[in-house]
């Protein structure tokens, strides 16, 4: 028995060494935790259990018969964050580069499929040089069966990818259907060909990092949704992210302990808003006030900045938070913030996450640009996501709220639970002077004339009484109030039940 122990250690110890210490002392050298050095910081201590540490891949040709690394690698199994179960794989560059075989892929195949028997998130650490080419055809056999487990997996368990290193060609797809990517700057990039392909067919001239580093990906291509300075950040981040998420689309988001009183009075709210209607406010104030002990996590903080998305507890329970940022385009939606804002509201939906929407939008954003690209089509986009939500949604609408992106920010004419007004709120078809030009066309010589109508208008529509009238805005509160008002407005609608008519599937407009 001793003899059969002693050979269990040994070969535990080859697979926990992976591709050998002159690869790890390598990994080091660039900055890189090894695979097993990121498991053990992102799960609690002592909780990892491994899947598949003696697998070894099975191919012949090109001489791969000499060499079998035990966990061929790709580090699996499952553990706990904050005590609550997650399953993950964590790729091994030290390994083949960490490349993807037919061997390779089971492992992962098996933890998302066991993800989902069980009801928990998956979540992926990238580090890898791509498909394993010696294996050909079953290497990228395997990229498939990775794929389609993700898209079985998609509303059903949260998955959140990290890319530690490189993540090229088939390998990019797979994360690119989970719901959550962050990278770590400087060495990581994320590209379908690489910068000598693009050099052949296109000659350009790009580096790895211009063409899909973290900068790229989380400022022009919305691919990523955050950036960190290195894994351990990384890491720690994500951990924050998953105790804001519930466990499945079977389970409510977790409740966790506040210290944080949800009567509390904002005096300052009062003044958040400019008297000047065009002076630029950080909507970010607003959010950060009414959230428990101001805890934000931020989603996509540095792209299409019009408009702020990311999760906050009130009374300890989870909730999404959109909001339009009056500090950039003025807040206007656009192609790159409606895109942003659906998904956000989509994935909130699916998890039984109840969305708080801050409303200060002057329209969609005008010009050629936004016209060729589709705004109509990306616009529609946020449309429908807000009107096939079921979750309970809160609006407030702080100052403006004109024309069709009023009935695209979570209006009540979209299911919107509660809809609350501050008294600055201006809730018209568009602003005064451009419905008076509109209206008294014939009296534009009329410089004083035209003064006297737009005062006319604001009186009339500048304010959110007349929508409130209507029963198109459920209460008109005062700024100071809003925690507390917004915080009662969910607790009621804890009960809330409400389904979609039976469908395959819908049709958004993609």
């Amino acid at each position: 028995m001793t003899d059969v122990l002693a050979e269990l250690d040994r070969r535990r110890a080859a697979a926990r060494l992976g591709g050998g210490q002159r690869r790890i002392d390598s990994q080091h050298a660039k900055g890189k935790l090894t695979a097993r050095e990121r498991i053990e910081l992102l799960l609690d201590e002592g909780s990892f259990e491994e899947y598949d540490m003696f697998v070894a891949h099975r191919a012949t040709d090109f001489g791969m018969d000499a060499e079998h690394i035990p966990g061929d690698g790709v580090v699996t199994g499952w553990g706990t964050v904050n005590g609550r179960m997650v399953y993950l794989f964590s790729q091994d560059f030290t390994v083949f580069g960490g490349s993807l075989s037919e061997t390779h892929a089971q492992k992962i195949c098996k933890i998302q499929e066991m993800a989902l028997r069980n009801g928990a998130p998956v979540i992926g650490l990238n580090d890898s040089g791509g498909a394993r080419i010696q294996e050909g055809v079953a290497s990228l056999a395997g990229y498939a069966d990775v794929f389609q487990n993700n898209i079985m997996a998609s509303g059903v368990v949260p998955q959140i990818s990290v890319i530690m290193g490189p993540c090229a060609g088939g390998a990019v797809y797979s994360p690119a259907m989970t719901d959550f990517i962050f990278m770590v700057r400087d060495s990581s990039y994320m590209f379908v060909t690489g910068p000598d392909v693009v050099k052949t067919v296109t000659n350009e001239v790009v580096t790895a990092e211009e063409l899909g580093g973290a900068s790229t990906h989380t400022r022009k291509s919305s691919v990523a949704d955050g950036a960190y300075e290195n894994d351990v950040e990384a890491l720690a981040e994500v951990r924050r992210l998953i105790d804001f998420l519930p466990l499945s689309n079977r389970e409510t988001p977790p409740v966790r302990p506040f210290f944080d009183d949800p009567e509390r009075i904002e005096e300052s709210l009062d003044t958040l808003i400019p008297a000047n209607p065009n002076t630029p406010y950080d909507m970010k104030e607003l959010i950060l006030k009414v959230a428990d002990e101001a805890d934000f996590f931020e989603i996509q903080a540095d792209f299409a900045k019009n408009i702020v998305t990311g999760f906050i507890r009130i009374e300890g329970r989870t909730i999404g938070v959109v909001a339009n940022q009056p500090m950039v385009l003025a807040g206007c939606l656009d192609i790159d913030s409606s895109r942003k804002a659906a998904r956000f509201v989509r994935f909130c939906d699916a998890f039984e996450i109840p969305i708080l929407t801050f409303v200060d939008v002057p329209g969609f954003l005008p010009g050629t640009g936004q016209e060729y690209g589709g705004v109509i089509k990306h616009g529609a986009k946020l449309l429908f996501a807000y009107g096939e939500a079921t979750v309970p949604k809160v609006t407030v609408i702080t100052r403006k709220a004109y024309g069709g992106a009023y009935d695209v920010m979570a209006s009540k004419h979209l299911r919107g639970d509660m809809n609350y007004a501050w008294p600055t709120a201006e809730i018209a078809v568009m602003g005064a002077k451009g419905a008076v030009e509109i209206l008294y066309r014939s009296e534009l010589g009329d410089p004083e004339k035209i003064a006297g109508r737009v005062k006319d208008y604001e009186a009339r529509f500048a304010n959110p009484f007349v929508a409130a009238e209507k029963g198109f805005i459920d209460e008109v509160i005062r700024p100071q109030s809003t925690r507390r008002r917004v915080a009662r407005a969910f607790a009621a609608l804890r009960t809330k039940k409400l389904s979609n008519p039976w469908k395959k599937h819908d049709n958004i407009p993609l």
